[in-house]
């Protein structure tokens, strides 16, 4: 099959989460199994600095943006047999970050137009164009509306991705006509309206061919009230062509036994060296180097989707027991404070390390024993993946990914991958961390049984990319 993405970033060239991690991993994933793919991305200046050199400038056009004439350059840069397509121009894209403009809709309303009109000009006519999150999601209704009339795009096939269905491009009316040069009638008549804002989301609900989503729970649940912010009802009218597909992880990037930030190399048969990056890690951190206490990792965001409200208040009664915490992240300043004064309050049990650092991460995620994750929603998530892969236990709460991903613990039958809890409170939090420290400390056999049993669950990508092939193939 011919494929093509088209998404707002993309790793290793522009990454601020999930959606960069998917875009870097899943079209070299689909080249393995003898697809051709292509990626459109926007070529930022963060692009520029980093590939610059690598990139070949392959044409130039205008495009009608309302009733402006905007230059598109084209860049190309093959990479893992995937062909990058770089929208080049430096007015809306060399602005020192991804997202976060005031003409935010005006610079991804121009990434679209341009993503369209560049298909037919390199010669690459997809049989599936995919398209991720709000800043393309226009694409599917454009494709049907106003470029119907090129007889070459007649029978490509739209999937659209939701990564994170609280973001869905709100926006004046007017940039229908303003800005994609179309008119008013899809408006007026309801179908793009949603809230009185042209809704860019519900337009590719609407007019893609399937709507998938990052995880099975999290299709179910946004069509629901409570997790659907808002759009709940459109997604159960289309639940038809929804389904979930779970997101994988760079299995090659993230391995025990060859991961260049670790001290120590380990594997799931010979897990000694484990040992030797715990006690690097607590050194590193200030902790006391002891072997003999459990070590529970934190990295994320310190907001309240990733459930931080939960732990800071109960983190008082959780550092009761002899255990020690290391916090990598930044988000909320209270979240930022609060484990800043529990840090420098229980110095020998807690590290708060209030910065990003993708090597500490990295170390985090392979020494310690436990990794807190839980989370108010998460449509994915990968860091339990990325744990597990390292023989950390996730401690999490059943929603969206984390439901799917992560096997509770169950002592009778001797299965798991991690420990989780249902209602999201600090009282089944506590309990179920009072759980996993028990299984640690007096169940040493269940401990490596639930350890060796993560270590050897399969979230590679080139496994995650084969339920991507059916649907594509099922088009």
């Amino acid at each position: 099959m011919k494929i093509m993405f088209v998404a707002a970033e993309g790793a290793p060239f522009a990454k601020t989460g999930g959606l960069g991690d998917v875009i870097g991993a899943l079209p070299k994933s689909l080249v393995k199994n003898g697809n051709e793919v292509a990626v459109v991305l926007p070529y930022y200046d963060m692009v520029a600095a980093k590939f610059g050199d690598q990139v070949e400038d392959v044409l130039y056009f205008y495009t009608e943006l309302g009733w402006r004439r905007a230059y598109v350059g084209v860049k190309r840069l093959v990479r893992d047999g995937v062909t990058f397509y770089f929208i080049d121009n430096q007015d809306y894209f060399f602005r020192g970050r991804v997202y976060g403009e005031w003409d935010d809709g005006e610079r991804f309303a121009f990434f679209q137009l341009a993503a369209l009109e560049l298909m037919e000009k390199v010669d690459f006519i997809p049989d599936i164009l995919h398209v991720h999150d709000y800043h393309t999601a226009m694409i599917p209704f454009l494709l049907k509306e106003k470029y119907h009339w090129i007889n070459a795009y007649k029978n490509i096939k739209t999937v659209f991705t939701i990564h994170n269905i609280e973001f869905q491009g709100q926006f004046d009316p007017g940039m229908l006509g303003e800005l994609f040069g179309v008119g008013a009638e899809r408006y007026e008549d309801g179908t793009l309206r949603w809230n009185d804002c042209l809704n860019w989301m519900k337009a590719a609900v609407l007019y893609s061919d399937r709507v998938t989503t990052v995880s099975p729970s999290y299709a179910q649940e946004i069509m629901t009230p409570e997790f659907g912010k808002g759009l709940d009802q459109v997604m159960r009218m289309e639940s038809g062509k929804l389904s979930g597909i779970v997101n994988g992880i760079d299995t090659d990037l993230l391995d025990p036994e060859t991961d260049p930030y670790l001290v120590a190399h380990f594997s799931a048969d010979d897990l000694s060296g484990k040992a030797k990056d715990k006690a690097a890690l607590q050194e590193r951190v200030g902790l006391p180097v002891r072997s003999d206490v459990p070590l529970i990792g934190i990295v994320s965001r310190l907001t309240d989707q990733k459930g931080f409200d939960l732990v800071v208040n109960e983190l008082n009664n959780i550092l009761q027991n002899d255990l020690q915490v290391v916090v990598l992240g930044t988000g909320y300043a209270d979240y930022e404070n609060a484990f800043a004064w529990f840090g420098h309050n229980y110095p020998e049990k807690m590290s708060a390390n209030i910065t990003f650092d993708l090597e500490l991460a990295q170390q985090i995620y392979a020494a310690c024993d436990i990794f807190l994750m839980p989370s108010a929603f998460e449509p994915c998530g990968l860091s339990q993946m990325m744990a597990m892969r390292y023989g950390t236990l996730p401690l999490v709460h059943e929603v969206g990914g984390l439901r799917d991903t992560v096997i509770p613990y169950n002592r009778y039958e001797k299965t798991g991958t991690g420990f989780t809890f249902n209602n999201f409170s600090g009282y089944w939090l506590t309990t179920t961390l009072s759980l996993a420290l028990d299984v640690y400390y007096n169940h040493k056999e269940d401990w490596q049984m639930l350890q060796q049993n993560a270590m050897s669950t399969d979230f590679s990508w080139d496994t995650a990319s084969l339920a991507y092939e059916d649907l594509y193939k099922g088009l």
